[in-house]
């Protein structure tokens, strides 16, 4: 797992025996696939066939519990029912929240420059989007960004126990960690019990760091909700609510839901566009002419200094396609780690290696697949057998996307390649899953990451990376192929991708005259 690149075992798997495989780990059978049709079912076409499983139970409920993303059948169309009504978009066109933490982020990352060092631009937006989540979900922050940022490891200013101590550094770190032993749990499939939690559970405790920041504030709004039910105030029983949380009261008062719907939610909401955003500026650093023309939309459409709004965002074609073009080669939802070792053919692999970069699913029934070979058979899979599907894998395929498929392009969300390969095919881009499932909070995330970018791109330039600082991938990388050899961080994933020790970058105001 320390040199592993996501996905890279399936890719040489499907190099040398065809897009689909079937596998045998310890003691359970797996079906991997990057074919967009075998997607399409298990999303979509055969959606009612494939369920989460009770494998993935067991394996999330310490930290997700009943939540929505660890929940099927009727508890899973419950959630979704009582979330989904908040996800308006009066409510997710409400830029406030963006602005003011954008605001706190940016001014954060320009007095630490100012002092002459670099920053962690993954930490910073990762507060960045806790603070904005938990305003949004629970109408008031955890006040990350007021912990300040963290000095690079080698300066010579340490970080004070003040900032480690600090109530929301606290938290998110037992959050942090709580996805990463999960992730663990996840690599192992049906042997997960086998795994770091053999002696003891060890993401229970760290859930209940969260909780203890949740609890008060859901004991609070149900308090609110029996105190105008008492009152019989109509006027404010049947008014908007501030927040997600004050609206699920109003939906079910059942303590353990309403932690658990906040955890899942509270995944999402952070690290998602956490995930986008530093991935996007690892693609500025790399593509200075790109900056270039988002800065050019950007003042056409917004101004220098203003704040955008819904229709300026929609009429900003190439920050879309931008955003959609970092999210296909980086995709953001993974729901995968691993570091335990295993003999397969003969030669060790890392479960980590092998299912970084995967969703799955467990089929309920047996279902069968289509060969897209009409002159061979089709697939036939068992009930009760853990499929994988590849998306990050099924973004890089030349076959499907042409032979540019490797090449950072955002064009090709605007140009001839969209109506050539996307259009007809629109299962092979899938960043936010896709059929019932998909993600309630896609366009939350393409607007709290547009707003950011816009901010960032009116007030700095210049962006590069601090080479002395970030983890460089093993030198091993540069002579393998793809896009794996071109890499300047070390991308990995736990729920979601991330840049191993952070993306330490630097900046520079932005002067007029470079307008």
């Amino acid at each position: 797992m320390r040199d592993g690149y996501p996905a890279e075992v399936m890719q040489r798997w499907a190099d040398e025996y065809g897009s689909v495989v079937r596998f045998d780990l310890l003691t359970f059978t797996g079906v991997v696939t990057a074919e967009p049709e075998h997607v399409k079912a298990i999303l979509a076409t055969q959606f009612d066939s494939f369920e989460k499983g009770p494998i993935f139970h067991t394996q999330m409920n310490s930290l997700l519990g009943t939540g929505i993303f660890n929940a099927d059948g009727d508890m899973w169309k419950f959630h979704r029912s009582i979330t989904r009504p908040f996800f308006t978009r009066e409510r997710i066109s409400d830029f406030e929240i963006y602005n003011r933490n954008c605001d706190l982020s940016l001014k954060e990352a320009k007095n630490r420059l100012a002092e002459g060092y670099s920053i962690d631009f993954q930490d910073l937006v990762s507060r960045f989007t806790l603070d904005s989540a938990t305003e949004f979900l629970f109408g008031t922050t955890v006040g990350s960004l007021s912990a300040g940022i963290p000095y690079p490891p080698l300066s010579a200013l340490k970080n004070s126990p003040s900032f480690y101590n600090h109530p929301s550094n606290i938290f998110v770190n037992a959050f942090l960690e709580g996805q990463v032993l999960t992730g663990l749990r996840y690599s192992l499939g049906t042997d997960w019990p086998l795994g770091p939690d053999f002696w003891k559970n060890k993401v229970t405790p760290l859930r209940k760091i969260m909780d203890d920041f949740t609890e008060p504030l859901m004991k609070e709004a149900l308090a609110k909700r029996e105190e105008r039910i008492f009152k019989k105030d109509s006027k404010s029983e049947d008014g908007e609510p501030a927040a997600l949380l004050e609206h699920l009261v109003g939906q079910t008062q059942d303590p353990k839901i309403l932690k658990d719907e906040l955890v899942n939610l509270l995944v999402a909401g952070r690290d998602t566009t956490m995930c986008l955003l530093a991935f996007s500026f690892y693609m500025l650093s790399e593509h200075p002419d790109i900056e270039h023309r988002l800065r050019q939309e950007i003042f056409e459409k917004v101004g220098p200094t203003n704040n955008p709004t819904y229709d300026q965002m929609r009429e900003m074609k190439f920050v879309r396609a931008f955003l959609n073009g970092t999210s296909f080669d980086f995709i953001l939802l993974c729901t995968s780690f691993g570091l335990v070792v295993l003999i397969s053919a003969n030669f060790l692999l890392t479960i980590g290696q092998l299912t970084q970069g995967f969703l799955y699913r467990t089929t309920k029934k047996p279902v069968v697949w289509p060969n897209k070979d009409p002159n061979q058979k089709p697939f036939y899979i068992p009930a009760n057998t853990i499929c994988y599907y590849t998306v990050i894998n099924m973004h890089r395929r030349t076959d499907l996307w042409g032979p540019d498929a490797l090449k950072f392009d955002p064009d090709r969300f605007l140009d001839e390649r969209l109506h050539k390969y996307l259009a007809p095919n629109p299962y092979i881009f899938c960043p936010f899953n896709a059929g019932p499932r998909i993600c309630l909070g896609q366009q939350f995330a393409y607007h709290e990451a547009t707003f950011y970018l816009v901010r960032l791109l009116q007030q700095f330039t210049g962006f590069t990376l601090d080479k002395s600082t970030n983890i460089q991938p093993p030198a091993e990388w540069a002579s393998c192929g793809g896009l794996k050899a071109t890499e300047k961080v070390h991308p990995m994933s736990h729920l979601t991708m991330y840049i191993k020790g952070g993306l330490w970058v630097r900046m520079k105001d932005l002067n007029s005259s470079e307008v």
